[in-house]
């Protein structure tokens, strides 16, 4: 009996569209997932693909993308709790999603978020709907509202969970491999404010937890593109991540498929 690959999906904002090109190899390769987690930019990418959507179609509405499609101002960022509403990110996420559930994409999917009331983390599953779940799991903290969802108030998966390795593995996968977009914190030398300060801090709380879990949870393959520098929160370089995302794939389809043979 062949091995059920899970491919698991990591938050890292724009440079989230890595995924994009790291499937667009799999395709080529002829390997498909038979599981997909996401967090975050990876349950965008992720949930799109879930439902029949190829690399190719993301690689084409990426580029028709601004930044307009995306951003409204909230005009009570204070008590909204964010800079930005999610009206517009929520309209542009049903344009590919619809009323899908997740009971009934074409490969199995789950994406992550985080309960600010609970401190939990969110699973999103079964007869939930993905445009639910999506954006939830990419509400990033203080940049988009926090969605309420029945009783949980939900931001971005990424707080707790970058790498949903574990979600995957419930789902059934023999063979887990990961994508994580961020990697290591990387040293920068800027000109701190008190914005880049609280992100940084961020970056690094994140880098630790990320490479506890890693080290405990033991993906089969855990690969990291070659993004250098790029930002996590602007759009001018996307076509740089997807071609980053492609060399990864290109350069590990033979081990996916050697572990997939056992």
């Amino acid at each position: 009996m062949a091995k059920k690959l899970g491919l698991v999906l990591g938050a890292g904002g724009s440079r989230g569209v890595a995924h994009i090109g790291f499937l667009k190899a799999l395709e080529e390769a002829g390997i498909t997932p038979d599981y997909l987690t996401g967090s975050s930019m990876g349950s965008v990418v992720g949930s799109c693909y879930s439902i029949g959507m190829s690399s190719s179609d993301m690689i084409e509405e990426i580029n028709k993308l601004k930044i307009l499609h995306l951003f409204d101002l909230s005009f009570n960022p204070v008590g909204n709790g964010a800079i930005l509403r999610a009206k517009k990110m929520r309209s542009k996420l049903y344009s590919y999603l619809t009323n899908h559930t997740f009971e009934h994409t074409k490969i199995p999917f789950k994406c992550v978020a985080v309960d600010l009331i609970s401190g939990k983390t969110k699973v999103f599953e079964g007869k939930e709907k993905l445009l639910d779940g999506v954006v939830a799991s990419s509400s990033i903290p203080g940049i988009f509202k926090p969605v309420a969802y029945k009783d949980m108030l939900l931001v971005d998966g990424g707080v707790t969970t970058r790498l949903p390795i574990e979600e995957v593995r419930e789902m059934g996968a023999d063979v887990v491999v990961v994508v994580d977009v961020l990697g290591e914190v990387k040293p920068t030398v800027k000109k701190y404010h008190i914005a880049s300060v609280i992100l940084r801090v961020g970056e690094i709380y994140d880098s630790e937890l990320t490479k506890y879990k890693v080290e405990a949870l033991k993906p089969d393959l855990y690969l990291t593109p070659d993004l250098g520098t790029m930002s996590q929160y602007k759009l001018n370089e996307v076509d740089y991540a997807i071609e980053k995302g492609y060399e990864l794939g290109k350069q590990n389809v033979k081990k996916i498929k050697q572990l997939l043979k056992g």
